[in-house]
């Protein structure tokens, strides 16, 4: 009996090897990026990125970069950078002047992307510097954490940039933790609370250059890493140590590249637009 057993079993463990050998690889994910242009931030004074009293006095110029990943015939938007308005006239709040060259329907045109064949938005969190072209993209899927998409509800300008999707006339998926935008791991929100409490950064898998992850505003600039500065204008201390230690073992597991999306020299790293990065 107990030879018939073990026969039995070792024959299904055989036939489920053999049939883990035929079964089809799934084809890696046709991925693209494209950084873009979505404003310029100068900072007066850089004392409010930390609450440590770590960059007293010094001054910074940052940039506002989002990002288009296309996978396959869909695309994300990831961030929408500064309202359109700062083109026009320089938006200035406390220590900060923000500017914007061209808008991201702009860029678009020039890789024949147009607004309709968006189908997501992911933002990173509320602030204005990351939500400011939103409008201009109605049909997409808006990607947000509930705590922020609760904020723009009661915000003035988060509820005009939103109108559509506050209004139930656009489709809001609200992302608590983790979320896999394209459904095969290629492009993943990551749960960085902190900065905000619905905060998020971003994983790409890009199948040549290897995984890059999209900070979102965990840091504002390269100093942060190494210091572990925590803006004095962030939602919760804690949650924001937490997601520090959560994004560099990530990177560090996965070997991947960090692109701090207000740090120069990150996005100088990444192809000039209109190149791509695969």
């Amino acid at each position: 009996m107990l030879k018939r057993i073990l026969g039995a079993a070792l024959g299904l463990a055989l036939a489920g090897a053999a049939q883990a050998q035929e079964a089809p690889q799934r084809p890696a994910p046709d991925l693209e990026m494209w950084r873009l242009d979505c404003g310029e931030i100068h900072v007066s004074n850089l004392d409010v990125f930390s609450d440590a009293f770590l960059y007293e006095g010094q001054q910074k110029t940052l940039t506002d970069s989002c990002y288009l990943i296309r996978n396959g015939n869909r695309y994300l938007l990831w961030d929408t950078g500064l309202t359109a308005d700062a083109i026009r006239q320089p938006v200035e709040q406390g220590p900060f002047r923000m500017t914007l060259r061209t808008r991201i329907t702009d860029q678009l045109r020039q890789i024949n992307v147009r607004p309709e064949q968006v189908n997501f938005i992911g933002i990173s969190h509320y602030h204005g510097d990351h939500t400011g072209q939103a409008a201009d993209f109605p049909g997409a899927t808006l990607l947000i954490g509930p705590e922020d998409m609760e904020f723009l509800r009661n915000w003035p300008d988060g509820a005009a940039r939103f109108t559509r999707w506050i209004s139930g006339g656009g489709t809001v998926e609200t992302v608590a933790g983790d979320r896999d935008v394209f459904g095969d791991g290629s492009v993943v929100m990551l749960g960085m609370p902190g900065h905000t409490d619905g905060h998020h950064s971003l994983l790409v898998r890009l199948p040549q250059q290897g995984a890059v992850l999209l900070t979102g505003d965990l840091y504002h600039f390269t100093e942060q890493v190494r210091n572990a500065g925590v803006p004095s204008f962030n939602a919760d201390r804690a949650d924001t140590i937490a997601s520090f230690a959560r994004f560099q073992a990530i990177a560090r597991s996965l070997d991947a590249r960090i692109i701090i999306q207000h740090e120069a020299n990150d996005i100088g790293r990444l192809p000039a637009f209109p190149e791509s990065a695969r």
